[in-house]
């Protein structure tokens, strides 16, 4: 695997100083989702409710699971299910597709999805927030780089 830096060009943003979230754009099911919140503290890949309605994909792709996830506040949320989907992470012309499970979670967020660790963590990605970025190696072995979507977050 070839080592993954971030230099001065990866920062595209506004002041050095930020703390915006690291919000980027997805597609799976041939829609480009936006508002998907990169959250490494989150041990679970979440798709709310609202945009699995959105995408139309059918109540029977979704399998029955009603065991709740608990927020950092300690607040229970209620599950609808998982599903899984081929995820595509692109840049430019640099792409990248992985096979996602989320948990399907009817909760109010101002965010459409919530990757975590196993996402991250199946990419092989290295987040940067100073820099508003995230890299992880294609499958040609190149090193993509995704910038945050900072007028979105």
């Amino acid at each position: 695997m070839p080592p993954i830096t971030f230099i001065n060009d990866d920062f595209h943003g506004v002041d050095h100083q930020q703390d915006d979230p690291m919000v980027i754009t997805i597609e799976f099911q041939n829609y480009a989702v936006k508002k998907v919140l990169i959250d490494q503290g989150s041990s679970v890949d979440i798709l709310y409710w609202t945009t699995y309605q959105k995408l139309q994909v059918p109540l029977t792709a979704m399998v029955p699971y009603d065991e709740p996830i608990y927020e950092f506040s300690e607040e229970k949320v209620s599950t609808r299910g998982y599903i899984d989907l081929h995820t595509v992470f692109q840049e430019a012309s640099q792409t990248k597709t992985i096979l996602i499970r989320f948990l399907v979670v009817d909760a109010p967020t101002s965010y459409n999805v919530l990757l975590g660790r196993p996402s991250l963590n199946t990419l092989g990605t290295v987040v940067s927030t100073p820099h508003l970025a995230m890299k992880f190696t294609s499958p040609l072995g190149d090193i993509l780089t995704i910038h945050s979507d900072q007028r979105l977050a």
